[in-house]
């Protein structure tokens, strides 16, 4: 069961608006009707659409919210994306915010579409990590699959990941296998994955019954394909460490299935949106 998720949206108009809009409310009559358009102001991959048009929707429920483009699409320059009809005032009350949202979601779209693109393999899937921005996991995990990517577990609740440090803190290989056997026979649904850093780690988890996949951490093309060919049929492997763009398809192509990329949520750039207003008479 996933934990009870914090609400960014309220959360960001919170710290945005604090007790009032005092640029707005002084100097935008409430009677100033308008109609907007979210602008993309260069070719991107479109998530966090429906977020941003909730922002909207949250500061004032009648406003006219049309999602022009959906998540997943591209958009080119001079594209429109959400169009707005309404009272000025809440329009311009939660443009920053909005476009808050849209920028960086699109922009983790976008580098996902980059590192797919760049892996040239359909067969390899590239994952997210846990590296998120805290509040926002779960906007940023759906900008992944927006980008044609998949998400790796969501929390350290619905999946075993086994890393160094855990391996570190672990009383040997024997004590090692029966906490395997403990995780399967309590939680049998859920998956068991460890990190090796060598190929000598790779051999001994192999002889370990009960466990789903091997991350293989930091390791050399050659060194994946080699593990690969240990394990063949019994594991899957996931290679992390040191993704680029230059050498995904390189690592994709040494029939690995899954390449985990933390850079999809922490190293992204923001795509540019603006929000274009024009005041209606009447």
């Amino acid at each position: 069961m996933k934990p009870a998720m914090v609400d960014p949206i309220e959360i960001a108009l919170r710290e945005d608006l604090g007790d009032g809009d005092v640029t707005t409310d002084f100097f935008v009559s409430k009677n100033q009707q308008a109609m907007a358009r979210i602008v993309a102001h260069e070719r991107a991959i479109l998530a966090g659409t429906e977020t941003a048009a909730e922002v909207f929707r949250r500061v004032d429920s009648t406003l006219d919210v049309a999602v022009l483009r959906n998540d997943g699409s591209e958009v080119n320059p001079v594209e429109n994306v959400i169009e707005l009809r309404g009272s000025a005032r809440p329009i311009l009350k939660a443009e920053r915010v909005a476009l808050n949202f849209l920028q960086r979601l699109s922009g983790i779209a976008t580098l996902t579409r980059k590192f797919v693109d760049a892996a040239a393999n359909d067969r390899v899937k590239i994952l997210d990590t846990r590296k998120t921005t805290p509040g926002l996991r779960a906007l940023e995990k759906a900008a992944v699959v927006a980008g044609g990517g998949a998400n790796h577990r969501f929390g350290l609740f619905d999946m075993v990941l086994l890393k160094d440090n855990h391996l570190a803190a672990t009383t040997g290989f024997d004590a090692f296998a029966k906490a395997v056997r403990k995780v399967r026979e309590a939680r049998p649904n859920v998956q068991i994955e460890v990190e090796a850093d060598t190929l000598e780690q790779v051999r001994t988890f192999l002889e370990i019954d009960g466990i789903d996949l091997i991350l293989l951490d930091n390791m050399k093309p050659a060194q994946i394909r080699e593990a690969i060919a240990l394990g063949k049929n019994k594991v899957k492997f996931e290679a992390s460490g040191g993704v680029t763009l230059k050498n995904v398809r390189q690592i994709a192509a040494t029939g690995v299935d899954y390449i985990s990329i933390g850079a999809l949520t922490h190293s992204l750039r923001a795509i540019d949106f603006s929000l274009e207003l024009t005041p209606l008479a009447g």
